[in-house]
């Protein structure tokens, strides 16, 4: 029975790190969108057998970050310009809430943080050539200080569906100078509302926020797609 239990903690554990891998590698990237998923090769990536492969693409398709065709090939997903615009109306929705939230309920001490990490911001864009690394790092706190003053954990799993890093990350890559400081003029604005408990406002100008971070994502995807076409057409 002890056998049993530890091969069993010991797939579990292969799974889990099958899983993470593979989902940092399509966040990153490193697995392109449309790419095929070749079970052997990621299982050799992960150091893992192909069993916890297996489970973790089947656990990655539930969250749609895998996509199988009729052949039953597993493929990673190539979200449409409307699943996006989906995602980012749901993003939307629900950061809008959460600043309503948080507007009567953040602390002194979290509005200090939010105007650390604001500041930081800041100082990534006006670096000679903005500090996009940065800018994402302090950009994710504020947005995480801001869900934990909304104190919904309902909420926050909400919002763990339909918010990832490549969509911020090719967002921000994307943004030209002025972009960046609306982005930190709206977290300014932000800070305005949260200071006068004013949960309207702050809903409005997140709205605003989470609107813009699509027009720029969708001019990036376009961009992209524009390119992938042009690379196999070559």
């Amino acid at each position: 029975m002890a056998f049993v239990k530890r091969s069993v903690a010991l797939m579990s554990r292969a799974s889990e790190r099958a899983y993470n891998n593979i989902r940092s590698m399509i966040l990153s990237g490193e697995l392109q969108p449309g790419s095929q998923i070749r079970e052997e090769a990621l299982a050799e990536l992960c150091g893992v057998s192909r069993t916890p492969v297996r489970d973790s693409l089947r656990r990655l398709e539930a969250e749609m970050f895998i996509r199988r065709n009729d052949s039953q090939r597993s493929f990673v997903a190539d979200w449409s310009l409307d699943d996006l615009e989906d995602a980012f109306q749901l993003r939307a929705m629900l950061e809008a809430h959460a600043a309503k939230r948080a507007a009567s309920r953040v602390t002194r001490e979290q509005l200090g943080l939010l105007r650390f990490h604001n500041a930081q911001l800041k100082q990534a864009i006006e670096m000679p050539n903005p500090d996009v690394p940065k800018f994402l790092d302090h950009n994710r706190h504020f947005h995480a200080i801001i869900l934990a003053a909304a104190a919904s954990e309902r909420l926050t799993n909400m919002l763990a569906q339909v918010t990832e890093q490549p969509v911020v990350l090719r967002t921000a890559r994307h943004y030209d100078l002025e972009n960046l400081r609306r982005s930190h003029h709206d977290h300014d604005e932000l800070l305005i509302a949260f200071d006068k408990r004013d949960g309207e406002w702050a809903a409005a100008v997140m709205t605003g926020h989470i609107r813009r971070a699509f027009h720029a994502y969708a001019e990036a995807h376009s961009t992209d797609t524009e390119i992938r076409k042009s690379n196999l057409a070559a």
